[in-house]
């Protein structure tokens, strides 16, 4: 075993997708000193993603000042490729960490992420790369679309704040003259739909902030919008896959942009060439910080999985924890999951020690790998 193909997710709140890498790196060329490895540092759509991309192909940032998703501003960075197009995180803009301790998704906006296609948009550039996992908000894309010139009326043809808690009051939708001439690729880490158990407010609004009581006026008012955004378009906005994604973004960039909903990692994968370097892979290390039922469903470990599977190339998923449906994976493609997490322990603990649990459970996987070379 000597060509090691690496494809780690970030272990979110603890270790980058870079550093996840350069540990494992280090493991493997203690076992196997001759080892050619290929460290693809991964990103599915969220926080990391402008990073991987401008790591793996180069590029430069750009930072640009916009609204915070509750109030006052935030410097959002995104990346200009070789190619001259960008590559953003709606997470940079709108992300859980910027409503850390504040969260509140009846009053959290997408504002910022609109001014970030504005700012774009006026730098030139015509071709953006989307992200748009992570988010705090879950107000179906109406900010975003506040901040390019979309107005909401309501019954009376008044003007509604476009905030999630006013989703319920929305009877039309009126477009701006003009928009940017922009080819927007949506990377969605999930494929969620906008409503119902399995939607973007029942699924994600928890971690986001939201009670019971929130849920249920968040679905409702989502319920109610998605009839408008059906009937300005003619796509059913209720129902296709993704449009859950950020509280509902991915239904308004689809709809009121023309954006393509893709899945994140697996743009990454066909950019970086992904299929060319696992026909010449003996195995595939991929991960992320909590492997669960959703890690087969847009996020990275699957999205490598299905395709190790295809290659006929074993591939070991290392990650934090391990969570309900992680066997799910077994399905796609994943041959063994291991858990860095060594012990009960609160998150602080996980993230003071993740670097050497990490390195801990490297080491003991390539001792197993590696066990018959040594007899």
């Amino acid at each position: 075993m000597k060509t090691f193909l690496l494809a780690p997710d970030s272990f979110k709140g603890t270790l980058s997708a870079a550093q996840v890498c350069a540990i494992q790196s280090s493991v493997i060329r203690k076992h196997v000193p001759g080892a050619v490895i290929h460290a693809i540092p991964m990103a599915d759509g969220g926080e990391g993603m402008v990073e991987s991309y401008l790591g793996i192909m180069g590029g430069r940032r750009v930072t640009a000042s916009v609204t915070a998703p509750l109030g006052g501003t935030v410097d959002a960075v995104y990346g200009v490729l070789p190619d001259g197009s960008a590559v953003m995180e709606m997470a940079s803009a709108a992300g859980l960490s910027l409503a850390a301790g504040r969260e509140n998704p009846l009053e959290a906006t997408t504002y910022g992420v609109g001014e970030l296609l504005l700012h774009a948009a006026a730098s030139g550039i015509r071709k953006v790369l989307l992200g748009i996992g992570g988010s705090c908000t879950n107000d179906c894309g109406i900010g975003m679309a506040a901040a390019l010139g979309f107005r909401f009326l309501d019954c009376g043809g008044r003007p509604v704040e476009p905030l999630a808690k006013n989703l319920g009051r929305i009877r039309q939708i009126l477009p701006p003259a003009s928009l940017p001439e922009l080819d927007l690729r949506v990377a969605c880490d999930v494929d969620n739909p906008l409503l119902g158990e399995h939607g973007a407010t029942y699924t994600f609004g928890p971690q986001k902030g939201a009670d019971a009581a929130m849920l249920a006026q968040l679905e409702a008012g989502m319920t109610q919008f998605a009839q408008v955004l059906t009937a300005f378009s003619g796509i059913p906005a209720a129902s296709f896959p993704g449009g859950g994604a950020a509280g509902g973004l991915g239904a308004a960039l689809r709809i009121l942009l023309d954006g393509r909903l893709m899945p994140g990692a697996e743009l990454l994968l066909d950019s970086v060439g992904f299929d060319a370097l696992l026909r010449e892979a003996d195995i595939v290390w991929t991960g992320e910080g909590r492997i669960d039922w959703q890690s087969a469903h847009g996020k990275v470990p699957g999205a490598v999985g299905r395709r190790c599977a295809a290659a006929g190339v074993p591939c070991v998923a290392l990650c934090g924890s391990i969570g309900k449906g992680a066997g799910l994976l077994y399905d796609s493609g994943i041959s063994a999951i291991f858990s860095a997490v060594q012990g009960a322990c609160s998150f602080e603990e996980v993230q003071q020690a993740s670097a050497a649990s990490l390195e801990f459970l490297a080491d003991a996987v390539l001792r197993l790998l590696t066990l018959q070379d040594r007899h």
